[in-house]
C-alpha cells in the first residue's frame, strides 16, 4: 500500500488503482499450516454505507520539505480519493472571472510536483471557483475538466442550481462515488503514454441504463432487445462500449460479449480502443480472423471479448444454414453504428455455377445467420446517428432508445466542438470550342453501341463525377484548397483532410497540389507534408500504384496524422477514415464528394474533436452538400422525437402482411411454393417460370408493361415494410416467399446487352473527351455572392494592428480589437497589479466614451490601436531600466504617484523595486498571505525602505499596500517567487 513502485506518479497511481478496484492479493499461513491465497478489500463496494467517508478542509501535508495545504481532500476509509481545490474570483477584478477556476487547475500541477505521495492514491479532481465546477484526472489537460451537469442522470440540473451543488451531488454521492471508482475510470495506453479516464456524466448514466436494460432482457423471459444508445459522434462512444463491458462482465455470470462492426477498418479501431483498456474488461479481448477463428471464438461455455465483423457470420462451402454455435442466454452482441448493416433479416435468391451448370439457391442477410449461430443471445445497439428511412428504424431493430444525448448538449458541454459550414463551389462551364463538338466526338467513340448503352454511358460521364476530376477543374480546386488551407493554418495550427469522390480523383488532385508545393511531397511514409489514403491491388493503374499502401503502412501515416506536433498537414481519401478515425487536431475537412445521411453526419464529425483551444471545426463544400446536410439533420431530430417504437413497429408488420397478400395474388394461378422443395437447377427455372408467368398476364404490350410495372412496385413497397418489421414471427414466415419475389422482380428489370467496345476502352476515351472540353473558372466564395461577410480569420502578428485599421467592417474591428485588448490586459494584471489597472482604465475610457456617442466607431479604433501600441511598448521599459518583470512590477507600485518619481527619481525607485524582490523572497513562507505574523513582517521591512529611501511619508501607506498585493498576486503561492529558505 505505501510502497512506491516507480518515480513515475501516473504508474504509481494506475498501480494502485488497480489495488483499490480488483482488491490487494495476500496470503497467510491458515489455522492447519497451510498457505491460504485471499484478497484484501479495501473498500466495500457491495455496501456503501458500509465504509467511512470523510471530508477534510486544510488538511496539511509535508512531503520533501514542501508543506501544501489543498482546499478539501475527501477520504474514503483514510484514503485521500478526491482532492477539491476552490478559488474566488479576485475583488479588485474589473473583467470577467472566467479564468479564475483555472488557477486552481494550476494549483494542482503545482500539488503534483510538491506532494506526488497525496495523488497516488486519488481517484480524481475537482476544481471550482463558486461560479463553475469541473471535474478531471491527473492527467488531464484544461480542455478534459469538464462539468458534471446532472444530479439524477435523468435530465440536466436547472441553471439556478450552483454547478458545485450539482456537481457534489452528482459525482460524490457515496453509492455514485465508488461506482465511479470501481467501473468508470481507465488508464488507456497510448503511442507510450498512459492517459487517464474518467467518465463524463452522460456515459455514466447512459452505461448503467443499458447495463439494467441488459440484465432485463437477458433473463428467461427477457425479449433479448438491450436497446439502443444514441449519443453523438465524438462524445466518447468508443470508451462507453468499454465501460459498458466492463461492468456487464461483473453483473452477469461471466457473460461473452460480442463486439460487431460492419468494416475491417473500423474492427480494427475499435478493438485497438477496448485493448488499450484492458484492465477495466478484467480479460484481453480477442479479434476474429477468420470465419473458423469466429466459430472457435464462439463455442465456449463462458467469458471472452470477442471482435468481428458481421460479414464473418455468413455459412462456408455447401452449408445452407449457418450453424448454432451456443444457446446460452448470457450472450450479448454489442453493434456498433448499428443502423448501417444489422437489417440484414432478407432473403435472396443467388446464381452460381456447380459442376457447369447454374443453379439457384436462397442466401439470407448476415444479421439473420447472426441470429442463427446465436439464438438467444441479447442485442444493444451504439449509434451516433440513429436513421429513420422509409425502411431502416434502427429501435425497431434493437429496441427502445437507452439514452440520447445529441449534437446541441454535447457543443453546450463542451464534450465536442462546434462545426461550421462553407460553401466554395467550383463554377463549371464547357469550353466553347468544345461545345460544337462534344456530341459528334461522343458519337464517334460510340458509333458500335446500341443507342440504350450510349445513353447510359452518356448520363455516366456527365456525371458530377466527372467533371469534377476534369483536370482543369482539378487545378483550380487544388489552388483554392491550398490558398484556404493555409490561411486556415495561420489561423491555427492543426491538419486537414480532402474527401474526393472517386481514388483516381485522390491521386489526380494530389498530384496538382504537389505541382503548386512540390516540397510537400515524399515517398517515404514518415515524412512529408501531404499523403494520400485509399486501398488498392496490382491491377489498379500505375499512377495509384504509389499510394497503395497496406495496413501497417496506413497506421504509421494515422499516427502522424493523430500527432499535433508532426509535419504531415494534409490527408486525401475516397472511404477510408470517414468513421471511427480520431484525430483532434483536425479542423478543416474538404468535401469533393457528395454522401447522405448517417454518412454524412458521421464524416463531418472527424473535425468536431475537442483539441486545446481549437474554436470548431469547419467543412468546405465544393460540390453542393447544404440539402443533404439539411436532410441529414432533419432525420437526426425527428428521430430524437419519435413516439412509441412498439406502435410503430406494428403498423409495419400489418402493412407487411397487407402487401404480402397483394403481391400474393400477382402469382395466382401460378405455383411458385414448389421451389421450396426443388433441387438448386429446378429453382433457376421455377425463378425465371415466374416472370415470364407475370408477364404472359397481359395481353399487349401496354398491358405488360403494366403487368411489370405492378409487380416492381409492390414487391419493393413489401421489402421496405419487411425491413421495418424484421426481427418478428410475421416476417419469419414470409421470408423465403419474398426471396422469390425479389428474385422475379431482379429479372424483371434486369437488361443485359454486349458491348462491341470494351468498357475499359470507352471509359478511357470519353474521359479524355471530358478533360479536353470542360472549362473551369474561378473558385466562387458562396458567401460573397449572397453577400454576407466572413469573419476575418487572421492571428495577431506585427501586421494585425494594421490589418484591422484597414478592416471596412469597422464595428467588426472594434469588437476584435476589444476582446484582444480584454484578454491582454486581464492577463498583465496577474503579473503587474498597477499597470494592469492602468491599462484597464484607459480601455474602459475609450470604451465608455465610445458608448455615450462621445467619439465615432473609427474614432475608438484609433484609440484602441493607440493603447495596443502603449501595451505593446511597455514590454520594453524593463529592458530599459535593467529590471526584471517582477522588479518592474514593483518599480510601478513605488511610482504610482507622481511627488515620490519627483523627489525620488527612476533610479533611487529601481534600486528600490530590486530590494523589494529580495525582501519578498526571503520573509514570503507557505500560505503566508493567510498568516498574520509574516503578513506583518513583511510590511515591517516594507516601511522600514520606505522610510530608508525617503519615500513622501503621506504616500507610504498607499504605497505599502500596493507593495503588499503585488507581491500576493506574483506568489499566489511562494513557488512562483523561487522562494530562498532565510
Amino acid at each position: 500500500m505505501l510502497r512506491e513502485e516507480s518515480q513515475d506518479l501516473v504508474h504509481n497511481n494506475r498501480s494502485f488503482h488497480n489495488m483499490l478496484v480488483n482488491g490487494v492479493d495476500v496470503e497467510y499461513q491458515g489455522q492447519d499450516g497451510e498457505t491460504v491465497y485471499d484478497k484484501v478489500w479495501l473498500i466495500d463496494f457491495a455496501k456503501p454505507a458500509e465504509n467511512e467517508f470523510l471530508a477534510v478542509n486544510q488538511f496539511t501535508i509535508i512531503e520533501d520539505g514542501n508543506n501544501r495545504r489543498p482546499d478539501i481532500i475527501l477520504f474514503v476509509n483514510g484514503l485521500p480519493l478526491v482532492v477539491i481545490e476552490l478559488k474566488r474570483p479576485d475583488e479588485d477584478s474589473s473583467f470577467g472571472d472566467d479564468e479564475i477556476i483555472w488557477d486552481a487547475y494550476q494549483q494542482f500541477q503545482t500539488y503534483k510536483k510538491d506532494i506526488p505521495g497525496l495523488f497516488r492514491y486519488n481517484a480524481f479532481l475537482l476544481i471550482s471557483d463558486g461560479q463553475d465546477a469541473m471535474a478531471g484526472t491527473l492527467t488531464s489537460n484544461r480542455e478534459w475538466f469538464i462539468p458534471w451537469k446532472t444530479i439524477d442522470g435523468e435530465k440536466v440540473a436547472d441553471f439556478k442550481v450552483p454547478p458545485m451543488e450539482v456537481l457534489l451531488r452528482g459525482m460524490c454521492r457515496p453509492d455514485i462515488l465508488l461506482d465511479l471508482i470501481r467501473h468508470f475510470i481507465v488508464f488507456e495506453d497510448d503511442h507510450g503514454k498512459v492517459i487517464k479516464k474518467l467518465a463524463r456524466y452522460h456515459q455514466y448514466h447512459a452505461v448503467n441504463k443499458a447495463v439494467e436494460k441488459t440484465k432485463l432482457a437477458c433473463m428467461p423471459d427477457g425479449d433479448r432487445k438491450c436497446g439502443v444508445v444514441w449519443h453523438t459522434q465524438g462524445s466518447g462512444k468508443s470508451l462507453e462500449m468499454v465501460f459498458y463491458a466492463g461492468k456487464l462482465a461483473l453483473e452477469l455470470d461471466n457473460p461473452t460479449i460480442v463486439v460487431l462492426t460492419d468494416r475491417n477498418d473500423l474492427d480494427g479501431q475499435l478493438f485497438d480502443s477496448f485493448a488499450r483498456c484492458s484492465e477495466i474488461l478484467r480479460q484481453q479481448p480477442v479479434q476474429a480472423e477468420s470465419r473458423a477463428h469466429l466459430r472457435e471464438l464462439l463455442s465456449v461455455a463462458s467469458g471472452g471479448i470477442v471482435f468481428t465483423t458481421i460479414q464473418k457470420f455468413s455459412p462456408e462451402g455447401e452449408e445452407d444454414q449457418f450453424p448454432v454455435l451456443s444457446e446460452r442466454r448470457n450472450i450479448v452482441v454489442i453493434a456498433d453504428e448499428a443502423h448501417r448493416s444489422q437489417y440484414g433479416f432478407d432473403a435472396k435468391f443467388r446464381e452460381r455455377e456447380v459442376e457447369g451448370e447454374k443453379v439457384a439457391e436462397i442466401s439470407y442477410g448476415f444479421a439473420k445467420y447472426m441470429r442463427d449461430a446465436l439464438p438467444n443471445a441479447s442485442f444493444i445497439g451504439f449509434t451516433g446517428t440513429p436513421i429513420e428511412l422509409d425502411d431502416r428504424s434502427t429501435p425497431a431493430v434493437f429496441g427502445d432508445y437507452i439514452d440520447i444525448y445529441d449534437i446541441e448538449q454535447a457543443v453546450k458541454d463542451k464534450v465536442t466542438v462546434p462545426v461550421s459550414y462553407e460553401s466554395r463551389l467550383s463554377k463549371i462551364d464547357l469550353a466553347k470550342e468544345a461545345r460544337e463538338t462534344l456530341d459528334s466526338d461522343f458519337s464517334k467513340i460510340t458509333g458500335d453501341w446500341d443507342s440504350y448503352e450510349a445513353e447510359k454511358l452518356k448520363s455516366r460521364w456527365s456525371r458530377l463525377e466527372v467533371v469534377v476530376g476534369s483536370k482543369d477543374n482539378l487545378r483550380k480546386l487544388a489552388a483554392d484548397i491550398v490558398f484556404h488551407f493555409e490561411k486556415r493554418l495561420e489561423a491555427m495550427d492543426g491538419k486537414g483532410m480532402i474527401v474526393c469522390m472517386t481514388r483516381q480523383i485522390c491521386v489526380d488532385l494530389y498530384n496538382e497540389i504537389i505541382a503548386l508545393h512540390p516540397e510537400w511531397h515524399d515517398e517515404d511514409d514518415l515524412k512529408g507534408q501531404i499523403k494520400v489514403i485509399m486501398t488498392g491491388s496490382a491491377a489498379d493503374d500505375e499512377t495509384m500504384q504509389p499510394h497503395i499502401r497496406n495496413k501497417s503502412r496506413r497506421m504509421k501515416i494515422r499516427d502522424r496524422m493523430q500527432d499535433p506536433n508532426d509535419p504531415l498537414k494534409l490527408v486525401i481519401v475516397c472511404d477510408m477514415w470517414l468513421t471511427g478515425f480520431d484525430a483532434p487536431c483536425l479542423h478543416t475537412m474538404y468535401f469533393l464528394k457528395w454522401l447522405q445521411g448517417h454518412n454524412l453526419m458521421q464524416a463531418i464529425a472527424r473535425v468536431n474533436r475537442v483539441f486545446k483551444d481549437k474554436p470548431g471545426g469547419l467543412i468546405v463544400d465544393y460540390v453542393g452538400l447544404l440539402y443533404d446536410l439539411k436532410y441529414a439533420m432533419a432525420n437526426y431530430t425527428r428521430s430524437g422525437g419519435r413516439g412509441s417504437p412498439a406502435d410503430y413497429k406494428d403498423e409495419a408488420v400489418a402493412l407487411m402482411l397487407e402487401k404480402y397478400e397483394i403481391v400474393q395474388d400477382l402469382f395466382y394461378g401460378f405455383d411458385y411454393m414448389r421451389i421450396f422443395s426443388a433441387s438448386p437447377k429446378e429453382k433457376l427455372t421455377i425463378v425465371r417460370e415466374g416472370a415470364d408467368f407475370i408477364l404472359s398476364q397481359g395481353r399487349t404490350e401496354d398491358e405488360r408493361t403494366q403487368e411489370k410495372k405492378r409487380l416492381i412496385q409492390h414487391v419493393t413497397e413489401l421489402s421496405k415494410a419487411f425491413a421495418l418489421s424484421v426481427p418478428h414471427p410475421e416476417a419469419d414466415r414470409i421470408r423465403d416467399d419474398l426471396a422469390y419475389f425479389q428474385a422475379v422482380r431482379s429479372i424483371l428489370v434486369k437488361l443485359e446487352r454486349r458491348p462491341a467496345k470494351s468498357k475499359y476502352e470507352m471509359n478511357s476515351a470519353i474521359k479524355e473527351l471530358v478533360s479536353k472540353s470542360i472549362a473551369t473558372e474561378e473558385i466562387i466564395d458562396i458567401f460573397d455572392v449572397v453577400g454576407i461577410n466572413k469573419p476575418d480569420i487572421s492571428i495577431l502578428s506585427e501586421d494585425f494592428l494594421a490589418e484591422v485599421r484597414d478592416l471596412p467592417q469597422k464595428n467588426l474591428a472594434y469588437e476584435v480589437l476589444k476582446k484582444l485588448l480584454y484578454d491582454e490586459i486581464k492577463t498583465r494584471s496577474k503579473r503587474n497589479l498597477i499597470q494592469g489597472k492602468s491599462f484597464a482604465e484607459m480601455l474602459e475610457r475609450a470604451i465608455n466614451e465610445y458608448k455615450n456617442r462621445g467619439i465615432d466607431t473609427v474614432q475608438v479604433i484609433e484609440e484602441l490601436l493607440d493603447l495596443a501600441k502603449k501595451i505593446s511598448e511597455a514590454d520594453k521599459r524593463g529592458e530599459g531600466l535593467g529590471l526584471s518583470d517582477e522588479e518592474i512590477a514593483f518599480y510601478d507600485a513605488l511610482a504610482d504617484n507622481e511627488s515620490a518619481v519627483e523627489i525620488l527619481g527612476n533610479e533611487t525607485l529601481r534600486l528600490m523595486a530590486a530590494e523589494l524582490v529580495k525582501i519578498i523572497r526571503q520573509n514570503a513562507g507557505v500560505d503566508w498571505t493567510l498568516r498574520k505574523n509574516i503578513q506583518a513582517k513583511i510590511r515591517v521591512n516594507v516601511k522600514r525602505l520606505l522610510k530608508k529611501y525617503g519615500y513622501p511619508p503621506d504616500k507610504q501607506k498607499l504605497a505599502t499596500e500596493n507593495i503588499l498585493k503585488q507581491a500576493e498576486l506574483l506568489c499566489i503561492g511562494v513557488e512562483q517567487l523561487h522562494p530562498v529558505v532565510a
